[in-house]
């Protein structure tokens, strides 16, 4: 049975890595990590990401504008950035290797133990790639719950709340996360067997190796 369940666990984590890793690079670009509705004007709504701050009216649409420096940012905000740019990298890279190591990639197709390590170091790089979604979005989260409940700022000031790029965020670090488990929990799994073609080629060749030549 695990010969069977095997290559649908791989594909599955595979796939769950993949759907995680677009959705960590949609995160890191949209500009919806912080809402601010103005109680004045609730025709405007103020966005803030990573990027850009962005304003969407009613009438006029979205206009955005990137931040002018780095430096001054929220601490959140620059460490964000840094680890959402470490977790697209290390998904990317997570997906090349563990694309090779796949039972159904042709490379080193006899060489089991190179195809294990390929899908321990990808499903390695899944897991850091979703720790390091799910860590800034959470981060910008905790610091937007603390200053909304803040009673040293006056009511009347607006206070930011979540945006929808938080919870797609928390969705790519998990799907990033199953995916990596699924494809180290494969590595435990039975050994593949090569299919019976690959052994009577293997037997041709072993048996004219060791036959004297006349």
């Amino acid at each position: 049975m695990a010969l069977v369940y095997r290559p649908t666990l791989q594909w599955s984590g595979l796939i769950f890595s993949l759907l995680g890793w677009v959705l960590s690079c949609l995160t890191t670009y949209l500009p919806q990590w912080k809402n601010l509705n103005l109680e004045l004007n609730e025709l405007e709504i103020w966005t803030m990401g990573l990027w850009q701050a962005c304003v969407v009216q009613e009438e006029g649409g979205m206009q955005c504008k990137d931040f002018d420096s780095f430096l001054a940012l929220p601490p959140e905000l620059r460490i964000s950035r840094v680890l959402m740019v470490f977790s697209n990298g290390s998904g990317l890279l997570g997906l090349l290797l563990s694309g090779f190591g796949l039972d159904c990639s042709k490379i080193s197709e006899r060489q089991q133990e190179q195809k294990k390590r390929l899908l321990l170091f990808g499903g390695m790089l899944f897991w850091l790639s979703g720790m390091m979604a799910i860590v800034p979005v959470s981060w910008v989260a905790h610091s937007t719950v603390q200053e909304f409940w803040d009673e040293s700022i006056p009511d009347i000031v607006p206070r930011w709340d979540f945006g929808e790029a938080l919870f797609v965020g928390w969705l790519a670090g998990f799907c990033l996360i199953l995916g990596g488990s699924l494809l180290t929990f494969t590595i435990c799994s039975t050994e593949v067997r090569l299919s019976r073609g690959h052994y009577t080629a293997a037997e041709q060749r072993d048996r004219s190796e060791t036959e004297p030549k006349p």
